[in-house]
């Protein structure tokens, strides 16, 4: 039986959070004399001398028509990080609670939980990138509160399997949170519109992908209104900034130019997969769900610092476990993809020259 109120930590449930003169009005005022705001304005064009709403009303009620999810199982944090963070730190007790984890997967979920001190189990996903779910249920114990699950995963670009997903959920009464950044640019749906069956999900979502907005700093967790509760109980109070909230508005008027967007990312990744799967140096190109693609090279450390020679920045994945040899591309501009694949056959025609092709 899930019981949410015994996975909280006892100190955030007896926490009273800080309120501004602002959470305990509504409606419209017409004079602000409470939070010591300078009230000439701002040296800008337009004035952000006042404090931005701490709740960001106007920004969730229009997710929540994107969406097609109540604006109050919305929470938005200073990027998908501050959503990682503060769940770490609403459930797991340091040096007490555990939270699972299954590499290889994003590196933020560790150092989060590092911060909180909580307790680190690692259940790798199998060879084929998938979930272990019997290791995973074996690792469970009383004082894990917390199991995080990306899909599409980073850096392997699979989706996981929906199936061990929901077993997952069905099975542990803690609470499991599924990273979906990646989730624009699948096939398959997410879990986004399963909250209700399943009380103990967060699902993690950002705009910093497919909506091309990373320097805004804009990540979403959705979950039950209980635990949305929970997680603005223990936010900054102004976690989105005024300029960050209008900003965001304008660009949730443009859905349009976003979808052509993901249609360009996906056509653009089955080019740069099939093209660096007939290079000689490349020896495996993952499936990916995501906008950027995993390949496995030979050499793959001194083709990183080749390409870096060359002013083209990939990320070196050759030391992560299941990941060896391994480096994640980001699906870019036909132009930016025709200048990497240019800068591999260079690399590949260089060792071609010298000698045989090997690790």
């Amino acid at each position: 039986m899930f019981d949410l109120q015994r996975l909280i930590r006892p100190n955030i449930r007896q926490l009273t959070p800080y309120s501004s003169a602002r959470d305990e009005f509504s409606g419209e005022a017409q004079i602000f004399l409470d939070a010591n705001e300078n009230a000439w304005g701002s040296p800008l064009p337009k004035s952000y001398n006042r404090y931005p709403d701490p709740l960001q009303h106007r920004l969730k009620a229009q997710i929540a028509k994107l969406k097609q999810i109540p604006e109050r199982q919305i929470f938005l944090g200073n990027g998908s990080d501050e959503c990682i963070d503060l769940t770490l730190r609403a459930f797991c007790e340091p040096q007490q609670d555990e939270v699972i984890i299954c590499p290889p997967t994003y590196g933020m979920y560790e150092v989060c939980a590092k911060i909180q001190d909580a307790i680190i189990k690692k259940v790798p996903l199998t060879a084929d990138f998938q979930l272990d779910t019997e290791s995973i249920f074996r690792a469970v114990s009383p004082q894990t509160k917390l199991i995080i699950l990306c899909s599409p995963n980073n850096p392997t670009g699979n989706c996981l399997r929906q199936e061990d997903v929901e077993r997952v959920l069905h099975a542990f009464n803690g609470i499991v949170a599924i990273d979906e950044a990646y989730i624009d640019f699948a096939s398959q749906p997410g879990f986004l519109h399963r909250l209700q069956e399943f009380p103990n999900l967060i699902v993690w979502q950002t705009f910093s992908k497919a909506w091309g907005l990373a320097g805004l700093r804009v990540g979403m967790a959705f979950a039950s209104a209980a635990i949305i509760g929970i997680l603005n109980k223990i936010k900054y109070p102004y976690n989105i900034s005024q300029l960050t909230q209008e900003t965001l508005l304008q660009a949730l008027d443009r859905v349009d130019q976003v979808e052509q967007w993901k249609a360009h990312i996906i056509q653009q990744r089955q080019a740069l997969s099939q093209a660096l799967q007939q290079l000689d140096i490349v020896q495996k190109v993952y499936p990916s769900e995501a906008n950027f693609v995993l390949a496995k090279i030979r050499q793959a450390r001194k083709v990183y610092a080749y390409l870096l020679q060359q002013g083209i920045v990939v990320r070196d994945r050759s030391q992560v476990a299941l990941c060896e040899d391994c480096l994640r591309i980001t699906v870019g501009r036909p132009e930016e993809n025709e200048k990497l694949l240019a800068g591999l056959q260079a690399y590949q025609a260089q060792q071609t020259a010298s000698g045989p092709l090997s690790h």
